[in-house]
């Protein structure tokens, strides 16, 4: 029974982090995540008393997802394979970037702008993901040998990568990612 229990949890917050995704996050309403769930409206309610919470659960699946990302590259050899790695991932990623942007991203815009307590919180919880993004990077650049400098680059890569989603989201296009990515990885690691 638990199994079931958190198998439509998890649906619903798969639902829901995909409308968001698509749409933003406060333009998609509980009933929305319900239809496109399959779990009926008054049960959404026994799962997420607020959309609030259901922020929070996406904030939790996205920081999981991409934890796991940054332990598969990880178990590469070098920092420089490690950065690659992830440049590449983003590169993969780059039709849904120019459809909907970075699933990380713009939930950040979207949860920074809303006024409602429980909504700050979860947007918390996404800027501790990102420190924690910027921390891995700036790990890879000092391993290295970027010193204090490692910082910066960290941020410049992080913000590239930021910047190339949104370019491809505004224009539709794919390929402005993959042309930004490419100077992200020659600038990042060379």
């Amino acid at each position: 029974m638990q199994t079931s229990r958190s198998n439509k949890r998890a649906q619903l917050v798969e639902a829901a982090g995909d409308l968001v995704l698509r749409r933003g996050f406060n333009r998609t309403t509980l009933a929305d995540i319900a239809a496109e769930s399959g779990v009926p409206l008054g049960n959404v309610y026994y799962y997420f008393k607020t959309k609030a919470e259901i922020g929070a659960a996406i904030v939790e699946q996205r920081t999981n997802d991409c934890r796991a990302l940054l332990r598969e590259c990880e178990k590469l050899p070098t920092p420089e394979d490690r950065l690659e790695a992830l440049i590449q991932l983003w590169s993969e990623r780059r039709d849904i970037l120019a459809r909907s942007g970075c699933p990380i991203g713009t939930l950040s815009m979207d949860l920074c702008r809303d006024e409602e307590s429980a909504t700050k919180v979860a947007a918390k919880n996404i800027a501790r993901l990102f420190t924690e993004i910027l921390g891995w990077l700036e790990s890879q650049f000092r391993a290295l040998g970027h010193g204090d400098k490692s910082q910066q680059l960290a941020q410049h890569l992080a913000a590239g990568l930021q910047g190339a989603s949104i370019l491809a989201l505004v224009f539709g296009r794919a390929s402005w990612c993959r042309r930004r990515l490419r100077t992200c990885g020659s600038g990042s690691t060379g």
